[in-house]
């Protein structure tokens, strides 16, 4: 049943046993996995089925030197949450995003990696890595690029230190709209839309969720009352509830060892620079690397360190992919293009526009063709991170010259980087965040160096010369994140060094539990929303047997 809470009486107090708090991918596969069980499940939804913007600006806060904007672009209050932001094209009309779990050694305490180490290992939760393939519409379990490869889509052949790996894609439908309907229609769950989280009761020695307050943008307020409560809010969202709950414990709920909000971490999006293949056969081998279908399965390969050169060198996880790009004057054009069509949202008479037209009208040599492949064949314009499928393209050695080549990479976990509570306030009275983030030189140093370890594998396969593009002495970073936000109520087995135990619970707190990417203790580089679907899994595994006993 789905409900929108504006309607509701003031006042009401909603009884369950399970009470879910957000309805993106974490929350919706704790709801999908609870459906015909034999207790009542209670869904609460800040946003509506579509957008609005007056719920969605309740996102709004702060970022150090504003590099993360002012946060409410990178998620989505909205059923289905930020898989309302995917768009990446996987081919049959379809939208989605990539997927890939973390590996072996992001699981690992390594010794050169400090606050490093996940309760349990890999092998663990493997088996719910499996079952999130099927809630996320993928293929096998398998992501080694051996499974997907013939002689046609081949490997690079590196010497050493360099391996790949694979990508593979599902659609944001599952979560927007599938299991919505699923959910709607399951006897035991109430989903309420407008419900939005202001305050987390506890008994009177912070040991017990009691109940929630809850308030819709009209003012209206009610209660919901449960055995178990889980926040699945997201990153930033999941410390912000347990700060601003601060009745009993004034630093916030679970915070009585200052780490909820610490430990923030995404994965900054890194500019690598040009490889210049060594002959232009190499586009015709590198399909592997192309966002295409196998057996139907969207995938993508990618490039990383071996495990083993990750050890010897004490490096941190990092990826790279490759983009085909046209010739220098062609790229000019279409950038130029671009901006045009910028202008054209701007009455103001520019100085620069006649520059622009020349370099339009001297690339139109790739534009003309790309436009048409794109408006008549659904082909990519330029292959960028949301658009693949140039390996199907003809000629592509004549239309291309080059690869860009890209990292997304992971951020070492460290108490500085932290989402605070300002003085700010929402239209719900709540306290607005900061969010807090630098790199340290472990994430430079792995960055510059893996980079280097690329252009001399490159060299000596005799694929090419990668020529790396640097800010400085820095890398040259094109956002510090790709809106995976995760660590800030990281998992531990010892409260004083994390904010919930292996199983996703509140240390002591006896029934107050948290799903999503804000329990990882590291995050690799791996998108994370396979890990949040296998821990929502688990968790609802967890819930179901301590509801039992």
């Amino acid at each position: 049943m789905l409900i929108d809470a504006l309607k509701l009486p003031i006042d009401e107090t909603i009884e369950t046993e399970v009470c879910i708090v957000g309805a993106g991918p974490a929350g919706i596969t704790l709801a999908r996995e609870f459906v015909s069980t034999n207790f009542r499940v209670c869904l609460l939804e800040s946003g509506r089925i579509d957008f609005d913007q007056k719920t969605q600006s309740l996102y709004q806060g702060k970022s150090v030197e504003n590099l993360f904007g002012t946060l409410d672009d990178s998620r989505r209050l909205q059923f289905g949450g930020t898989a309302n932001c995917w768009k990446i094209r996987i081919g049959d009309n379809q939208i989605g995003v990539r997927y890939v779990p973390l590996d072996k050694i992001d699981f690992e305490k390594r010794d050169w990696l400090a606050y490093s180490g996940w309760p349990f290992d890999k092998s663990h939760l493997d088996p719910f890595y499996e079952r999130a393939q099927v809630v996320c519409k993928l293929g096998d379990f398998v992501y080694d690029a051996e499974a997907w490869q013939n002689e046609h889509t081949p490997q690079l052949s590196f010497i050493d230190n360099i391996t790949t790996g694979m990508f593979q894609f599902g659609p944001r439908a599952v979560f927007t709209h599938e299991y919505r309907e699923k959910i709607n229609h399951a006897s035991n769950i109430t989903t309420y839309l407008n419900a939005n989280l202001v305050e987390i009761e506890t008994d009177e020695t912070a040991k017990k969720v009691t109940r929630l307050r809850v308030a819709c943008l009209s003012g209206k307020e009610f209660w919901v009352c449960a055995k178990v409560f889980i926040l699945a809010t997201g990153g930033i969202e999941n410390a912000r509830l347990l700060l601003i709950s601060n009745k009993l414990q004034k630093a916030g709920l679970g915070n009585e060892n200052d780490l909820v909000g610490r430990f923030f971490m995404d994965h900054p999006l890194v500019k690598c620079g040009k490889l210049i293949p060594s002959s232009s056969d190499i586009f015709q081998n590198t399909a592997l690397y192309d966002l295409r279908r196998v057996n139907n399965i969207p995938v993508m390969g990618k490039l990383g360190l071996t495990e083993e050169t990750m050890r010897r060198e004490q490096l941190l996880n990092i990826s790279a992919i490759l983009f085909p790009i046209p010739k220098p004057y062609q790229l000019q054009a279409v950038n130029a293009l671009k901006t045009l069509l910028a202008f054209m949202h701007n009455s103001a008479v520019r100085k620069d526009s006649i520059k622009h037209i020349r370099n339009v009208i001297a690339g139109l040599d790739y534009i003309l063709p790309a436009a048409y492949g794109a408006l008549i064949k659904q082909e990519p314009f330029l292959p960028s991170l949301a658009w693949g499928g140039w390996s199907y393209l003809r000629d592509i050695e004549r239309r291309f010259s080059e690869f860009e080549v890209w990292h997304q990479t992971e951020q070492a976990p460290f108490p500085d980087n932290r989402v605070t509570l300002t003085t700010d306030r929402d239209r719900l009275g709540r306290q607005k965040v900061k969010l807090h983030w630098q790199w340290h030189d472990i994430d430079i140093d792995t960055i510059k160096r893996s980079q280097d370890m690329l252009k001399a594998e490159f060299a000596r396969a005799g694929i090419g010369e990668l020529q790396v593009e640097r800010d400085g002495e820095l890398p040259k970073l094109i956002h510090p994140g790709t809106h995976h936000h995760m660590g800030t109520t990281r998992m531990h087995d010892d409260p004083l060094q994390g904010v919930v135990d292996r199983n996703c619970k509140l240390h002591n707190v006896s029934n107050l539990f948290i799903a999503g990417s804000s329990v990882f203790p590291t995050g690799g580089f791996a998108n994370p929303t396979l890990t949040i679907v296998a821990l929502a899994i688990r968790l609802a595994d967890h819930v179901k047997t301590v509801l039992n006993q």
